[in-house]
């Protein structure tokens, strides 16, 4: 018999690369006795990356349903997983050392075994500390090479960074290639490398199946001595998610090695559960399109799990753009037409922000930055006239180092606006935080939870927190969910919208407003061009450039502007965060600012007055 190679089943990434959410956590207990049943699983990732935020949009608590999810899992001896983002945590921006040392204490206590850790820049000093704090915590520390394909990212590059990890105290190496993108002969040269020097070292591969590589890929790292496997299962394999376990063990058999036999009569009531679940609700937000393999993506490497939520984003921005154009008189845009561009867009400007590998948070900051460019050029403006904040501090090396060099135009504007390059520990750029929560827990009354888990979510999420905890994220949550339902004719026939439809939250009744064309406005006025009110102010008014959700600050610790304060041209006055990052918007004049008209959190479309400055 030929060497033993495990499976892990990437239950959260199927989810995830797929459409926008993930189960709720009574549909996760109850499909997780028939993935036992299988009998073919060592592992099972069940949470980690956007599980936890996801849970907050839904108006649920995480905590609650990572205890649930992981238990059934414990009980009959299968390890489980969650994905760690070393730096950022589980959300896309940086985190304090403290909230991040609580983080695999709380894990652990939760019933997570193995963190997977990575750093999409590559960067080991954002992935150092974490070893030390898993095993501080308990934890298995899995630590990511991740995958990309470009003239820096070579063999020898990823063998060198797999020794530095390893020497560092890693317990085990993952090959992530979340695009699908590594190439399969340098993929199994990678892991013969690494075996030939450490072979007691376990190494697990990851890849998505979108570009086609996969399947291919699997045989040479098992042939190269890797250990385990992750795998998908219909109905949510192949297209942007993962191989199917049904085809990696029938493969992997006829090559010899040993792989664990399959229970088909739990595959396939797993199989229906997921199906039931789709038909729920999740199917909404789960775009045909990624349910389709597409060599197109050899070409820009977006991953897998960035790209089931980039349809679902890809719509609103579609419908942003062709009202522009409507109102201008120009010719409206096919989501083919504009997903070709994009595509191409994102292979331009990679190599000119440094080559970070295209991984969560850094892909949204590419593909942003490439649809930004996109929708500014379609609108006759010129390419990087919009940047985030968040991509600025990624590109002067706030998040770590650049793989490879910024683009000499961009190092110009960064100068131009007096912006400072960094090349020291990213951790020391973000001082410990959990002091601060601690009073805000205390100043509301909040339960602390279990094992301070509710702190730590409250300081790992902050403004996803309090919607959960004030009851916004569920109305926003049902409101979305009717009207897709309404979209798609699943329910309540042809009623005309907008239309308000009650919905109750921990026994309080909230009348939610569903708007027309994608715009849902909760407990605000009905505006003029997206849902907010046109204010009453004198002065002139700050529109919104995209859509997005309104906020005064981007942290805790900002200070917000209020009526009556002064301010001046080009001084940041609130932000709009859209596609999982935060757009600095600046005021366009000296004056006085007469009116705030939004609240932070208010969802607002392109044109919107944000506030009036007199």
């Amino acid at each position: 018999m030929g060497k033993q190679i495990k499976f892990c089943l990437v239950f959260r990434d199927m989810w995830q690369a797929a459409g926008k959410y993930v189960p709720r956590v009574d549909q996760l207990t109850q499909v997780a006795p028939a993935i036992v049943r299988m009998g073919c699983f060592a592992r099972v990732e069940t949470n980690g990356g956007g599980f936890e935020q996801v849970n907050l949009l839904f108006g649920e608590n995480p905590n609650k349903a990572v205890r649930a999810w992981t238990k059934p899992f414990h009980e009959a001896g299968i390890q489980t997983q969650m994905l760690d983002r070393a730096l950022n945590g589980l959300r896309m921006s940086p985190v304090p050392a403290d909230v991040r040392k609580l983080f695999y204490v709380v894990k652990k206590k939760q019933g997570t075994d193995i963190a997977r850790t990575f750093c999409g820049l590559n960067d080991t000093r954002n992935i150092l500390p974490s070893i030390t704090y898993a095993h501080e915590g308990g934890m298995i520390s899995q630590c990511c090479l991740c995958i990309t394909f470009s003239p820096i990212h070579t063999v020898d590059y990823y063998t060198k960074m797999a020794f530095e990890l390893i020497e560092a105290g890693a317990d085990e190496i993952c090959l992530k290639d979340m695009a699908g993108i590594g190439r399969p002969a340098s993929l199994g040269k990678i892991v013969a490398n690494i075996k030939a020097k450490y072979p007691e070292i376990p190494i697990q591969y990851h890849s998505h199946s979108g570009p086609g590589f996969s399947v291919a890929s699997i045989l040479e790292v098992a042939k190269a001595g890797a250990d385990y496997i992750d795998v998908g299962m219909e109905p949510l394999s192949w297209g942007t998610g993962h191989a199917d376990v049904l085809t990696v063990q029938a493969m992997l058999k006829d090559a010899g090695f040993e792989v664990p036999e399959i229970n088909m009569e739990a595959y396939m009531e797993v199989r229906t559960l997921v199906t039931q679940m789709m038909d729920d609700f999740l199917g909404l937000y789960i775009p045909k399109r990624n349910r389709l393999m597409n060599s197109l993506l050899i070409g820009p490497g977006l991953p897998g799990g960035m790209m089931g939520s980039l349809m679902t984003d890809l719509e609103t921005n579609l419908a942003s753009l062709n009202k522009w154009k409507e109102k201008h008189n120009q010719e409206k845009l096919t989501q083919d037409q504009l997903l070709i561009k994009l595509f191409n867009e994102v292979a331009y400007v990679w190599p000119k922000m440094g080559y970070p590998c295209l991984v969560t948070p850094f892909s949204q900051y590419v593909k942003n930055m490439a649809l930004m460019n996109v929708m500014q050029m379609e609108k006759g403006k010129d390419r990087w006239s919009m940047i985030a904040d968040d991509i600025w501090d990624m590109m002067l090396g706030k998040s770590g180092r650049l793989p490879g060099p910024l683009d000499a135009k961009l190092v110009e504007m960064a100068k131009a606006q007096g912006r400072e390059f960094h090349d020291e520990d990213p951790q020391t750029n973000y001082p410990d935080q959990l002091d601060t929560f601690r009073q805000e827990m205390q100043e509301n009354s909040w339960d602390f939870g279990e094992d301070n888990e509710e702190l730590f979510e409250l300081a790992m999420h902050p403004q996803q927190y309090r919607a959960y905890k004030s009851g916004k994220a569920k109305t926003d949550f049902e409101a979305d969910c009717a009207q897709r339902r309404q979209a798609e004719g699943v329910k309540g026939g042809s009623l005309e919208l907008p239309q308000t439809i009650e919905v109750e939250v921990e026994g309080t009744k909230y009348s939610v407003v569903i708007g027309e064309a994608g715009n849902t406005a909760t407990g605000t006025t009905p505006a003029s061009a997206g849902g907010v009110s046109a204010g009453t102010g004198e002065g002139e008014p700050l529109l919104a450039p995209l859509e997005g959700k309104f906020y005064l600050v981007k942290t805790s610790g900002d200070t917000a502007v209020k009526v009556g304060d002064s301010v001046k041209k080009g001084q940041t006055v609130c932000y709009i965060e859209a596609m999982k990052t935060f757009n600095a918007i600046a005021a366009e004049k000296d004056g006085v600012v007469t009116e705030i008209v939004l609240k932070s959190g208010d969802s607002v479309s392109e044109d919107d007055v944000l506030m009036k400055i007199k």
